[in-house]
């Protein structure tokens, strides 16, 4: 059971384990499990991200998106900082940054949404 049951920001954190769950696949989808480097980046910042997912459902704390917002934007820029950009191919290139771009927006909007609700007072 679920600590806090079902928050409004719940819907965020499993988009986010899809994504996660997507990046992780991105290496066969796209073909690209050849490259060491990007398909390892892949799987474990996908891995990171979902179980930041996975975490922040079970029980929030703003840590998790805080993870998110810095792992989305890795993921956005790591092809050209891992030097892969032009072995994975332009599509992979696109959804990597794409996915990237799109967790740390979800990560810092549910932040903005968490900080900005009035406090829980427990009876």
């Amino acid at each position: 059971m679920l600590e806090q049951g079902w928050r409004r920001e719940s819907t965020i954190d499993v988009i986010n384990l899809a994504l996660g769950i997507g990046l992780m696949s991105t290496p066969w989808i796209f073909g690209f499990t050849g490259v060491e480097m990007a398909s390892r980046n892949a799987w474990i910042a996908g891995a990171i991200v979902g179980v930041a997912a996975i975490a922040a459902l079970v029980a929030f704390a703003a840590w998790e998106e805080w993870v998110n917002v810095a792992l989305g934007l890795w993921i956005a820029i790591s092809p050209w900082a891992l030097s892969v950009h032009l072995a994975i191919g332009d599509t992979a290139l696109r959804v990597q940054v794409a996915i990237g771009l799109v967790i740390a927006v979800l990560a810092a909007v549910e932040l903005w949404i968490a900080h900005r609700a009035p406090p829980h007072i427990a009876a």
